[in-house]
């Protein structure tokens, strides 16, 4: 039961890991740049693609659009 829930958790990485090498981000921007408490544990579990909340999901994007200046939709960041 244990690989099950592996399965459903990791989802592989996710376009949020790919924009931000592109940038050279790294998860301390998003941390600094948030209005929003997050943490780099989010960040990362966000480009590991392990399963976020709705709610976190909006943080770590919101974040990634204030440090881009893009718009960026969740749809855009996750796969999931």
């Amino acid at each position: 039961m244990e690989n099950m829930e592996d399965v459903v958790r990791n989802l592989g990485e996710q376009p949020i890991a790919r924009l931000m090498a592109e940038r050279g981000l790294k998860a301390q921007a998003l941390v600094a740049a948030s209005t929003e408490q997050i943490t780099h544990k989010m960040v990362s579990r966000a480009c590991k693609g392990r399963r976020l909340t709705p709610h976190v999901k909006i943080k770590v994007m919101n974040a990634l659009n204030k440090v881009t200046g893009m718009t960026y939709g969740v749809k855009d960041l996750f796969t999931y």
